[in-house]
């Protein structure tokens, strides 16, 4: 048990490592404003924490503890995608306005627009739970998430971003698999009977 506890500690470690080492180093952040860097890490931050979302909520990670740490995670999730937004604002506001009302020309702009505004449905769903109740609030939670994981992996892939193919790639596909892990493990399916 320890042992495995150990290496998928270890891989996630190297997993969240790996990108922001590369980012860092990346000669597409050399001649960028601060404020473009620091929305730049807030997003692969927000791609990073997303990959533990799904480990957390089954015990994967942290065993019981994952899941108040899910919550932890989600409202960082919520503060690197308004760090990532509001950083990409300053710099380039007319830009954002584009990409907020879906009209900007870039394609992944789109994907993730789409994503943000699930990230923020899904974390008011989580806020009002007990008033909505347990069944519509599984639906619409995990109806938002679906929606995040699909725009932020395709956002991430339209990017030529500052972790490169190779590790966009390979956190992309560890991304979709721990969410096809989750909900098998969970049975999401059940929720929509």
């Amino acid at each position: 048990m320890h042992l495995r506890q150990g290496l998928i500690w270890g891989g996630v470690t190297l997993t969240i490592a790996l990108p922001l080492i590369a980012a860092a180093q990346s000669p597409l952040l050399a001649w960028r404003d601060p404020i473009y860097i620091a929305a730049s890490f807030a997003g692969i931050i927000g791609l990073l924490m997303l990959l533990i979302q799904p480990m957390l909520i089954t015990g994967t990670l942290l065993g019981v503890l994952g899941k108040k740490a899910h919550t932890w995670v989600g409202a960082g999730l919520v503060l690197a995608v308004v760090g990532h937004v509001a950083g990409l604002w300053i710099t380039s506001p007319p830009d954002v306005i584009d990409v907020l009302l879906f009209r900007s020309p870039a394609p992944f702009s789109v994907w993730g627009a789409l994503a943000m505004w699930a990230v923020f449905a899904a974390a008011l769903l989580a806020i009002f739970r007990k008033r909505i109740g347990l069944r519509i609030w599984r639906v619409g939670h995990s109806s938002a998430t679906v929606i995040v994981l699909v725009g932020t992996v395709v956002h991430a892939w339209l990017i030529d971003g500052t972790i490169g193919t190779a590790l966009k790639t390979l956190v992309c596909l560890l991304l979709l698999a721990a969410y096809v892990a989750a909900i098998w493990r969970r049975k999401v399916w059940r929720i929509f009977r």
